[in-house]
């Protein structure tokens, strides 16, 4: 009976996306073996690492790799499948900071598509968000995630939380600093659209 109970417990972490140890308490953190294994549209979050404080969470995504990575601190807490930028619309690579957070977004851009739990990295179009994701390359630029796993990610950050994106794969450790990330500034390009919310949030 015993075994049976703990059978179910490591099924209903792999349906959930919540990484556990085998008897059923949160995992003490995340390996590069367990992040290697996360299959498309699914994910590993560990519940509880234990001293880390109030370390800021910083999150890598890797191109090469369709994973996000998220560190608090030093500690890596969560991997998730993604699906970045298809061809001729490539996620960018580089270094950001949250600039806006909104759980029920609607795009400016795409026919006011949905874009819940929504991160943005930069004015002209490029953020986190659920969406499908089907384990390769498949959005207008944004990075997608699971649904429940953008809603984590979604509570813990703050906007100036730091986000890398790379085109190379990334193998997690507990070496991770993240760089700096200037605030970008919307340029000429930047559509009607966004420039009209960025006016208006400087006024709230």
């Amino acid at each position: 009976m015993k075994g049976w109970a703990i059978a179910m417990v490591l099924i209903g972490a792999t349906i959930t996306g919540t990484a556990h140890a085998e008897d059923g308490a949160p995992a003490a953190g995340l390996t590069a073996a367990t992040a290697s294994a996360v299959a498309p549209n699914r994910f590993v979050w560990a519940d509880t690492v234990p001293n880390i404080g109030a370390d800021p969470v910083s999150v890598v995504v890797s191109i090469a790799d369709q994973r996000a990575y998220v560190y608090r601190g030093q500690a890596l807490i969560a991997v998730s499948s993604v699906s970045t930028g298809k061809e001729g619309k490539g996620t960018p690579a580089g270094t950001y900071p949250i600039l806006q957070k909104e759980a029920d977004h609607k795009s400016n851009l795409y026919d006011a598509a949905p874009m819940p739990f929504m991160q943005r990295l930069t004015w002209d179009g490029i953020a986190l968000h659920a969406g499908r994701n089907p384990g390769f390359p498949a959005s207008h630029g944004c990075v997608r995630m699971p649904a429940a796993f953008a809603r984590k990610l979604f509570g813990i950050t703050s906007v100036g939380s730091t986000v890398t994106v790379m085109d190379e794969s990334f193998v997690p450790g507990d070496d991770w600093v993240p760089e700096s990330a200037a605030p970008a500034e919307p340029d000429a390009g930047t559509t009607h659209a966004n420039t009209l919310q960025l006016a208006s949030l400087e006024r709230q």
